[in-house]
């Protein structure tokens, strides 16, 4: 390409959050925007660049010309251990420390080989880069990977706190019932209990890293040239319409996993995300079961919990007699080994599978797996949505328990696990894969897959086309880099 062909090239800088469920659809994002001719920067940190190059192999993301990797350090101190960060030290580190290193790197690129910089895409709790966009006078749009209603709920942190809702009065606040209380007062949100909001406000402490955080975040959010969020026009059609009148243009462009099945370009496909290494037995055990007969288990990256409850969550499945693929990474037990008793494992063992890590893209569309008992984080649930596979619920933190709510409540595919004992286990699996209540869900799991798929379709589908307005309106549009 000729320099003036290199020249007139524009460059989208892609920055995620360092955790696995922020980098995944990040970096399908910016295989959609490297598929509409951009040239592709994809900043991780160096702890996760590291991770990668272990899990995927040392040439695995030599990329493209045209799609290149940097990396930038995080600023917390050095490890080699294969496990999510603390997200507390690493929402405070990252916001402290990286925008000098974010700002050094753009000086890099820019002064390298590559066309001139032209936007910024970032996560949308990566907000320092917005001070670096206005520097360079390039647009910056913000992506939130959470969905609609997380992200409306993340909003009103700030209401939650001058109404003296949050921090709470009491440690005690957690358990007496107060979480009970509904709010009516969320824009495009009909009522919802506190204990559906985000969880980060359940802390007695004024001072809490992630009370403040967010609410950091969500303020910057309104220095954007647009956000952008993961999520489909009929599924959170209230919510989306109320943030026009509260944020910069919001596009919704998901689900980003079926906008990429488009692209056919088999290097830029071969560019993967897995912090882990991923076991592939899993695709040839399902093979040798009947349709809609396994159970899926996995509560993503980052969700821990105490041995007592791996020890009730076994027994709950195993006590239900149906068939199980269960993913248990080595960090899901808080401060020890996931260690499963002996005995749950001799007795299931021929109905059974266990693995550290899987395709859970693959593994959810097929067609043995009839469920999925999952942490209710945003990827999962709408890889869920869009493999038409119902669930069962057990939010960990963060917005999982609002997707909770709205799976469970909004679009009828979800049943809540309200306390880890093996005998509710049990018995919601066993509703889950044979009740009334089952069935419903699952016929509201595939009529969701089918409007998600028309989101996401060219030439009409809302998502679609809302991808391509952005990338016209925001992107590649001169006026917006005056606009700061």
């Amino acid at each position: 390409m000729g320099s003036l062909g290199r020249m007139n090239k524009p460059h989208a800088v892609c920055i995620p959050y360092p955790a696995q469920g922020h980098i995944n659809p990040m970096l399908k994002l910016a295989k959609l925007l490297h598929l509409k001719g951009f040239h592709i920067t994809f900043v991780n940190t160096e702890y996760n660049h590291r991770r990668l190059l272990k899990s995927r192999g040392t040439s695995s993301l030599n990329g493209l010309p045209s799609f290149r990797f940097e990396t930038i350090p995080d600023g917390l101190p050095e490890s080699d251990v294969d496990v999510t960060q603390d997200i507390p030290s690493l929402c405070e580190s990252t916001r402290r420390t990286c925008l000098p290193h974010f700002r050094n790197l753009l000086a890099k690129v820019n002064n390298s080989d590559a066309p001139p910089v032209t936007c910024i895409v970032s996560d949308g709790v990566m907000s320092f880069t917005v001070d670096a966009a206005q520097e360079l006078g390039v647009p910056e749009v913000l992506f939130w990977t959470t969905s609609a209603c997380g992200f409306m709920c993340y909003v009103q942190y700030e209401q939650f706190i001058q109404k003296g809702i949050t921090p709470l009065k009491d440690s005690s606040d957690v358990t007496n019932g107060y979480l009970e209380s509904t709010i009516d007062w969320i824009p495009g949100i009909k009522e919802i209990r506190l204990k559906d909001i985000p969880s980060f406000i359940r802390t007695t402490d004024s001072n809490d890293i992630m009370l403040d955080f967010v609410q950091g975040e969500c303020k910057r959010a309104r220095r954007a040239s647009a956000i952008l969020l993961n999520t489909f026009d009929t599924l959170e059609h209230d919510v989306l319409e109320a943030f026009s009148s509260i944020l910069p243009p919001v596009y919704s462009i998901g689900p980003l996993n079926l906008l990429v099945k488009s692209i056919d370009d088999e290097k830029l496909n071969a560019i993967e995300s897995n912090l882990w290494k991923e076991e592939s037995e899993c695709m040839e055990w399902l093979g040798t079961k009947e349709p809609n007969s396994v159970v899926y288990v996995n509560f993503g990256s980052i969700t821990v919990m105490t041995a007592e409850q791996l020890v009730e969550f076994a027994w709950g499945l195993g006590n239900s007699n149906k068939s199980f693929l269960w993913v248990i990474r080595p960090d899901l037990v808080a401060g020890e080994n996931a260690v499963l008793p002996q005995e749950f494992v001799k007795q299931t063992k021929n109905r059974g599978l266990l693995s550290s890590w899987c395709s859970q893209e693959q593994v959810l569309n097929h067609p043995a797996i009839g469920g999925f008992l999952t942490h209710s984080g945003w990827n999962s649930t709408l890889e869920s949505l869009c493999a038409g596979v119902p669930m069962i619920c057990w939010p960990f933190f963060a917005e999982q328990q609002t997707n909770c709510r709205f799976s469970c409540k909004e679009w009828g595919v979800g049943l809540e696990i309200e306390d880890v004992k093996r005998d509710k286990i049990e018995s919601l699996v066993n509703e889950l894969m044979d009740g009334e209540k089952g069935k419903e869900m699952k016929e509201k799991a595939l009529q969701w897959k089918e409007l998600a798929k028309s989101a996401a379709s060219g030439p009409y589908g809302t998502s679609f086309l809302n991808l391509d307005n952005m990338i016209r309106e925001v992107l590649l549009d001169k006026n917006v880099m005056n606009q700061f």
